[in-house]
């Protein structure tokens, strides 16, 4: 089988129901954005070497392959889509909580960097946060699953304090901001 169809070659995609839209859709910006998210996990994933972490992202990876999937449908084939619960966000806070607890309080802001895996986390951040922004400005305009937005949002939260934690478990002190 082929990989290229050609089908794409002026600038039009069909989404998951068979509906041909414009690949600068707001639709495929929004579903693309979590695609490149989940790159990004895993160039993190290549640079850490804690087993759990790894564990920990390699099971977020698939869920947002699972919220791709809703964000690329027409709505015509809604049977086919996995199943999205709330439990995928509150494994994240749970997630969240215990690395919280083990990092020291927060006293200003923190600029990425200090290690490659550090700034790889907050690379996962900023463009989790540009995947929120990108489905929210879909959901303005077509019903969205308000699950991805919660989830999304939480995992920008998750990342943020992954590189904290990172930092720590590597012992590389964090870049404070200072403003001049």
């Amino acid at each position: 089988m082929k990989i290229y169809t050609k089908s794409g070659d002026k600038g039009s995609t069909s989404l998951f129901g068979g509906t041909i839209v414009s690949k600068d859709d707001i639709q495929i910006e929004a579903y693309g954005t979590v695609d490149e998210l989940n790159a990004f996990i895993g160039g993190l994933i290549s640079s850490i070497s804690d087993e759990a972490l790894v564990k920990e992202l390699e099971e977020i990876q698939p869920l947002l392959f699972d919220i791709g999937s809703h964000l690329a449908s027409d709505g015509t084939s809604t049977q086919y889509l996995p199943v999205l619960n709330p439990e995928m966000t509150e494994t994240l806070e749970k997630a969240i909580d215990l690395m919280t607890d083990k990092l020291p309080p927060l006293k200003s802001f923190i600029m990425p960097g200090g290690s490659v895996a550090v700034s790889q986390a907050h690379i996962c951040r900023v463009v989790c946060r540009r995947a929120e922004r990108r489905v929210t400005a879909l959901a303005n305009v077509k019903e969205v699953n308000s699950l991805i937005i919660i989830y999304l949002n939480r995992l920008s939260d998750y990342f943020f304090v992954l590189a904290r934690y990172i930092a720590m478990s590597e012992g590389v002190e964090e870049i404070k901001w200072n403003p001049k």
